[in-house]
């Protein structure tokens, strides 16, 4: 059974990684991390994201202009900047590694060491992607609320909510720690099934030994 359930959950884990993967990388660029909705001017939409501020207008479509200096933004959508790449770059050598320690690559079959150590050092870097997607989101979401229910801020003054890019970002990184922990438990499986496997083996051969010691005149 596990000999069947490996490949399985391995394929089940690559897919995780790279379908957060692709979401990470989609979360770093789009511009609505943060939304504000203007109640004098219905019509126009403010979103800002890591690179630029767009206003979105009912006939005018959408109009975004990219932030002039990194040191003028505010601490979290620096730190998320740096976090995400990060997450990013890690999550692709992941799954590169990943993808080369597979069972299923006929590649290097000789070398099943090689391969399990590629597959859990690849899984590790994307569980470590899937932590370095989530944190940057939930920052920019945690000060949001702050400022949204800062009692020192007038309430005529508009406050920004939530954007579409922080769900996508919740998601890209939990679809990539559940990709990386499925990699990590196919290794350790392999390691009970060959354990089991060898101790199966050397325990039929006590067997044997025993019954031509009592089959002997």
């Amino acid at each position: 059974m596990a000999l069947v359930y490996q490949p399985m959950m391995q394929l089940s884990g690559i897919l995780f990684s790279l379908l957060g993967w692709v979401l990470s990388c989609l979360t770093t660029y789009l511009p609505q991390w943060k939304n504000l909705n203007l109640e004098l001017n219905e019509l126009e939409i403010w979103t800002m994201g890591l690179w630029q501020a767009c206003v979105v207008q009912e006939e005018g479509g959408m109009q975004c202009k990219d932030f002039d200096s990194f040191l003028a933004l505010p601490p979290e959508l620096r730190i998320s900047r740096i976090l995400m790449f990060f997450s990013n770059g890690s999550g692709l050598l992941g799954l590169l590694l990943s993808g080369f320690g597979l069972d299923c690559l006929k590649i290097g079959e000789r070398q099943q060491e090689q391969k399990k150590r590629l597959l859990l050092f690849g899984g590790m870097l994307v569980w470590i992607s899937g932590i370095t997607a989530i944190v940057p989101v939930s920052w920019v979401a945690h000060s949001t609320v702050q400022e949204f229910w800062d009692e020192n801020i007038p309430d005529i003054v508009p406050r920004w909510d939530f954007g579409e890019a922080l769900f996508v970002g919740w998601l890209a990184g939990f679809c990539l720690i559940l990709g990386g922990s499925l990699l990590n438990c196919t290794t350790c499986s392999s390691e009970v099934h060959a354990s089991s496997v060898h101790y199966a083996v050397a325990e039929q051969q006590d067997q044997c030994q025993r019954l031509e010691t009592e089959t002997r005149p």
